[in-house]
């Protein structure tokens, strides 16, 4: 123990690293390995040193906060948010604490200038933005984002011609073949889409791209009438299924592009006297903590919540230290529960 206030250059010498790298490890850099890390934070701790906050955001000129701001959705329980960016928010909160760094947490709504209110007023170093709405009136908004050099991380399409800023995202087209191939091999012929398939809702479009590709692999109907479009409320999915199921055109399997369109839509479908999964087998999009609540449990394709935090934050904080950081996408993975009919 050193006779004098441990500093930062304490903990280099016993650790054998430079200063920098102290500095780096203890404000949660993902520049510094997790090996080094730990060492680093091991010695901090015996030494009981304290990272003096005010004194490293004079240094640097930053806050040490990121903002999240979510898109306000209509939800039914009146949060306002989609209940899978509130599965994601416990992941980002958690990858933001290691890193050091507090979370400012607020929504944005299309109608405000919340694009040009956090960085520029220094509440925060970043935005994290999770949702969107129609995509054709965000993408103004993103836009200016990119021009006026705001350091910002988006959910959403990565890695497309739609693609505005860094982008992290689900490989939406894969779910989409898996959640068809799936309903293929389990013998249904005549499958629907439930969800907006056009540039106003790019990750639903993928989804409905995905699968669509893979029926026209193995040959079964595409037919227009067996896509509806929905937004992603429970309410939109019972309306689709209801004018589906009025249209007359036979289906026997329904793909949702979310979870919340598929629970909409299972309570539609057993109103109008069909059995799930017998008469009609259901798969959704997200797989929400509602999904396995569902009756009967929903199948869907999952979009990991954990590491898209993860992602989220790390993406992030590497463009505020001006490294480079480029959009990822994330892969699907089909969780089979009965809706489907599959054991």
């Amino acid at each position: 123990m050193p006779p004098h206030k441990p500093t930062s250059f304490d903990i280099a010498q016993l650790a054998g690293v430079s200063q920098p790298t102290v500095s780096r490890a203890l404000r949660g850099s993902p520049s510094v390995s997790e090996q080094t890390r730990k060492r680093i934070e091991a010695i901090a701790q015996q030494l009981n040193y304290k990272v003096d906050k005010n004194a490293s955001s004079l240094r640097t000129q930053r806050s040490n906060t990121l903002a999240l701001l979510f898109f306000e959705d209509p939800t039914p329980d009146e949060t306002g948010i989609n209940p899978f960016f509130l599965s994601m928010l416990a992941s980002i909160t958690r990858t933001a604490a290691r890193r050091n760094h507090d979370l400012l947490i607020s929504f944005q709504q299309l109608s405000a200038n919340w694009h040009v209110d956090y960085e520029d007023s220094r509440k925060a170093d970043g935005i994290i933005l999770l949702g969107y709405g129609d995509y054709e009136l965000y993408r103004p908004k993103l836009e200016q984002l990119v021009e006026q050099g705001t350091h910002f991380v988006r959910w959403g399409l990565a890695g497309g011609q739609d693609e505005m800023g860094t982008t992290i995202g689900c490989d939406n087209l894969d779910g989409g073949r898996l959640a068809a191939e799936h309903l293929i091999t389990h013998g249904r012929k005549n499958i629907a889409f439930l969800g907006d398939a056009s540039e106003h809702s790019p990750e639903f479009r993928d989804r409905y791209l995905g699968a669509k590709k893979a029926l026209t692999a193995a040959g079964v109907s595409t037919s227009k009438d067996l896509q509806v479009n929905a937004i992603n409320t429970e309410q939109s999915g019972y309306d689709a299924a209801q004018q589906l199921i009025a249209s007359g055109v036979k289906f026997d399997a329904i793909f949702a592009a979310s979870d919340l369109i598929a629970i909409g839509a299972i309570r539609a479908v057993e109103e109008a006297g069909f059995s799930i999964p017998s008469d009609v087998a259901v798969i959704g999009f997200d797989d929400i903590p509602a999904a396995s609540l569902a009756h009967p449990p929903l199948t869907t394709v999952q979009q990991d919540y954990r590491l898209a935090g993860e992602v989220l934050v790390d993406t992030l904080l590497k463009l505020i230290e001006g490294r480079s950081a480029e959009g990822k996408t994330l892969p699907a993975k089909l969780i089979v529960r009965k809706s489907c009919g599959a054991h």
